[in-house]
């Protein structure tokens, strides 16, 4: 530890420069990402493929679409792990931001596919690729900024910073899609309307590389750097002696991102087809996103007292629970009640087990391989969960005749495997908590943290 707290002083007193830097950079890339899941929801069923007598086939072919830029998240986690481990975090997430711009500004300017026929379609494809390319090299990047520039008893609250911007991602691509929506007629708003949050993109992204480009790298990559310790292929590194940390870190990805898609992009779909709740349900994607928000620090700074792994196990056997009459609610519950369910989903449960994430990946891998491992863990995890829920829904409904008992079963089989993780993972906070030595806490380092 001696090599790293020599570096400490300094990086610490940059350490909320840091923090707002990761959670305006995350924030304005969710913004980009969470657009187009919105899109997907709302727009792109029936803009970008072809015309249907079956609403669902428009559906599920957005929302295939939506899911193929988690396919690219590893690709991005992997070029970002590399370099990342090598070069620095700054340069990749810098590199991250500027693709995710121009993937989303490009994705505003696309003709129809009434217009273009195919050819609008594969380009949607196509950008979107680029969008989880970038956002697979964002988050790993962005975490350690904050983690690595914190002592070991703020590591969660200051993580919880990356956290946040997800959060508020969402709370401002769907407060722009409900402006937007409202100011115009449903067809200017079909033809034309829903192109401007893409093309808002532009100054977002200027104000995140201002932001970005100031920042240092943090002292224990720079440490490791000094002590000859960074490897040659750290993704490499990773699958042969962290694969137990991997898994496990995959494992904490798969409940999580399930039971958001749901919330925040199906649920949307969901109630339009089958109660036109579409505006309740992005007001109340804001609302949630809101309180979300404000309890990421608090639910991270609560992992820093008693550990990691006991919010966690609250927030999956919760999650896995709840999901039933959570789709109980959706078909038969009093929509204006729909902001306060969407709160208690986003802020009470799923905060609980995300707010942490930052740090608890961190807290799994050594420095020298750590944006590779954090990036892949995540990603995959996020892929295998997130990116394929909202398609795996759409399918499970049809096949269950339109009843979600599926869906419900499905997010509940994710939550046992994630229950698994949970309990399998390193928890330094939590025996740094259990532990009454005076400033035993800050002892508590990271996994190969030297």
């Amino acid at each position: 530890m001696s090599n790293v707290q020599s570096h400490a002083t300094p990086a610490h007193a940059s350490s909320r420069r840091v923090a707002f830097a990761a959670f305006i950079g995350t924030t304005i890339e969710w913004y980009d990402f969470y657009i187009y899941s919105t899109a997907s929801a709302l727009i792109f069923s029936h803009t970008f493929f072809p015309p249907s007598t079956n609403p669902l086939t428009g559906v599920l072919g957005a929302f295939a679409a939506y899911g193929v830029g988690f396919f690219a998240r590893p690709l991005g986690a992997v070029f970002a792990g590399h370099y990342g481990d090598r070069l620095g975090r700054k340069r990749v997430l810098v590199f991250s931001l500027m693709l995710m711009g121009v993937a989303t500004v490009l994705t505003g300017l696309l003709p129809s596919y009434e217009t273009a026929g195919l050819l609008a379609t594969v380009l949607l494809v196509l950008l979107r690729l680029l969008q989880g390319v970038a956002t697979g090299a964002e988050w790993g990047g962005a975490s350690l900024l904050a983690v690595e520039h914190a002592r070991p008893r703020s590591r969660g609250l200051l993580g919880s910073f990356t956290q946040a911007g997800s959060a508020a991602g969402m709370l401002l691509a769907a407060a722009t899609f409900l402006i937007i929506r409202s100011s115009l007629s449903a067809d200017a708003f079909s033809s034309w309307g829903w192109r401007l949050p893409f093309l808002f993109s532009v100054v977002l992204v200027a104000i995140g590389l201002f932001v970005r480009t100031r920042i240092d790298e943090p002292a224990p990559f720079i440490a490791a750097k000094a002590e000859g310790r960074i490897r040659r292929l750290p993704v490499t590194e990773v699958l042969r002696h962290h694969r137990r940390a991997l898994f496990v870190t995959i494992g904490l990805r798969l409940l999580q991102p399930a039971m958001y898609a749901i919330v925040t992009t199906y649920a949307i779909s969901y109630l339009n087809m089958k109660r036109g709740g579409a505006s309740a349900a992005l007001s109340s994607v804001i609302i949630g996103s809101i309180f979300a928000v404000i309890a990421t620090p608090l639910w991270a700074a609560l992992s820093d007292r008693i550990g990691r792994r006991r919010p966690a196990i609250w927030a999956v056997v919760g999650i896995s629970l709840l999901v039933w009459p959570f789709f109980w609610f959706l078909d038969h519950g009093d929509l204006r009640y729909l902001p306060l369910v969407f709160a208690i989903e986003l802020a009470v449960f799923d905060a609980a087990i995300y707010a942490p994430g930052a740090a608890w990946f961190a807290e799994q891998f050594p420095v020298e391989v750590r944006y590779s491992g954090i990036s892949l863990g995540y990603q995959i995890g996020t892929l295998l969960s997130g990116g394929l829920t909202p398609f795996v829904a759409a399918a499970l409904l049809a096949v269950g005749n339109g009843s979600p008992w599926l869906i419900c079963a499905y997010i509940s089989a994710l939550g046992l495997l994630s229950l698994i993780a949970v309990l399998a993972a390193n928890d330094p906070a939590g025996r740094a908590a259990g532990r009454a030595a005076p400033g035993v806490g800050d002892q508590a380092g990271m996994a190969g943290t030297h």
